[in-house]
């Protein structure tokens, strides 16, 4: 089991990392005029947390990091596919980011953010809670036999 988590843990981190360096790679071409919040800085934004999710989930693996890494995942591949099919136009801070096309980074960010989402919610299924199972019912059933003397 712990070669499976380990296997997972790399692959949801190169999916990250690789989600990273293609938001990173592209934010300059995103940058707006007089807009404080573009869509270049959102780029960066995401490339930051995609990259601080693929350092934790590596170095750690456990609930939380996996958690992380499946928000962060999760949330940037469901923008794109929002993004790319609906022209939602701009929300509040938020610029306009409908672009109706599929070209290679997208594609291959897409596929990252995928694998890495697929990656993370397995490592969230397999990881062990922080209580160890049993351990209530046997406190449990020890106060009992204390309680009964």
């Amino acid at each position: 089991m712990n070669l499976v988590r380990s296997l997972l843990r790399i692959i949801a981190a190169a999916g990250l990392a690789v989600d990273a360096y293609v938001h990173a790679d592209l934010a300059g071409q995103f940058d707006g005029n007089g807009t404080h919040l573009t869509q270049g800085t959102l780029f960066r934004l995401q490339a930051a947390l995609a990259a601080l999710a693929a350092l934790w989930i590596l170095l750690r693996g456990r609930r939380p990091s996996a958690a992380f890494a499946l928000l962060i995942s999760v949330s940037a591949l469901g923008a794109v596919l929002l993004y790319r099919y609906v022209d939602v136009g701009a929300l509040g801070p938020l610029p306009n980011m409908y672009e109706p096309i599929w070209y290679t980074e997208k594609v291959v960010t897409a596929v990252a953010e995928g694998v890495a989402a697929l990656a993370s919610a397995a490592l969230l299924v397999l990881s062990p809670s922080s209580a160890r199972p049993g351990t209530h019912s046997r406190r449990h059933h020890a106060g009992l036999a204390t309680r009964m003397q």
